[in-house]
């Protein structure tokens, strides 16, 4: 078994929590008794947050709709399909036609850095987070 220090993916309170390994998969979670935010306490989606890892229904491949069928597709393919259709829609009706709705499930540099694409490069602040306290 091992332990590794993580912060929360869940919300900008910045708990953290030691996911414990076993095998190479997630098994469980222990609170960190000396952060100073968490204190030892976790909110339930804390507690809860290896879960999300193994769970069954979670997409490990990118997927496409391609002539209206839902199909696995490289990383490359779909971001790249990703990327030409945000900036078809941006040329044709500007950045505020656009918006970017993050995650809880990522942690919060990735959803900082996902608000700043937004705004940097798509001239959008129509961001939103789907973790309010």
């Amino acid at each position: 078994m091992a332990e590794k220090l993580v912060v929360c993916p869940y919300c900008g309170c910045g708990c953290s929590f030691y996911l414990v390994t076993k095998n190479g998969r997630a098994t469980g979670i222990i609170p960190s008794n000396n952060h100073p935010v968490s204190r030892g306490a976790l909110c339930v989606k804390g507690w809860n947050s290896s879960e999300i890892i193994n769970h069954p229904d979670r997409l490990d491949t990118p997927m496409v709709r391609d002539h209206g069928i839902i199909r696995p597709a490289l990383w490359e393919e779909a971001l790249d399909m990703a990327a030409n259709g945000l900036l078809s829609i941006k040329n044709k009706y500007g950045g505020d036609a656009i918006g970017f709705f993050a995650s809880a499930k990522v942690s919060n540099e990735e959803n900082y850095i996902f608000a700043k694409m937004a705004r940097a490069a798509f001239n959008t602040n129509n961001v939103d987070h789907c973790a309010r306290l």
